[in-house]
């Protein structure tokens, strides 16, 4: 997934071979943290950009292995390979929450300026998004609610969101 061009991907993301949203969450980060590479210059960004790519590896195995387990003949052994995998496939997605979090936490020291509004919106959607459906994924095979934290990137995305846009209207 790492080296695909990007029509390739878009293709096997619209396929029955899906990655899904999991490695779709994680790829959220990975864009949001290259674009806060280019306008704070922190090296940081591409540390979090080249995690959150191995994330989506991570998210598209799970995927595979829910997969193997949910066509396995029925029976005892199914359940317990369908519940090793739900298990199993909660902890990228925690990893994703987390790496969401550390973008924003990235955005938030980016100061918002009038050239790089639109860039740092995109950004903290992509990080809220993420945060989001990682949660989803994590309520799905948990049968648990989300972890809190994916409240928390939701409110700190909006703030930030607020601040982009409060300093792009003033600047007009």
């Amino acid at each position: 997934m790492r080296d695909q061009i990007m029509t390739d991907y878009l293709r096997a993301l619209a396929s029955d071979a899906s990655p899904g949203g999991g490695a779709t969450a994680a790829l959220h980060v990975a864009q949001a943290a290259a674009l806060l590479g280019r306008i704070s210059g922190a090296h940081e960004a591409g540390d979090l950009s080249m995690h959150a790519l191995r994330l989506a590896e991570k998210e598209a195995h799970a995927a595979t292995v829910l997969t193997r387990a949910r066509r396995m003949p029925p029976g005892a052994a199914r359940e317990s390979a369908l519940a090793e995998a739900r298990r199993r496939a909660c902890e990228p997605a925690a990893a994703v929450i987390t790496a969401a979090a550390a973008v924003l936490d990235l955005a938030g020291r980016v100061p918002p300026d009038p050239w790089v509004a639109t860039d740092l919106a995109a950004a903290v959607a992509a990080a809220r998004a993420a945060a989001t459906t990682a949660g989803v994924s994590i309520e799905i095979h948990s049968g648990a609610a989300a972890p809190p934290e994916v409240a928390a990137v939701r409110e700190r995305a909006d703030e930030l969101t607020a601040a982009v846009r409060e300093v792009a209207l003033v600047s007009r």
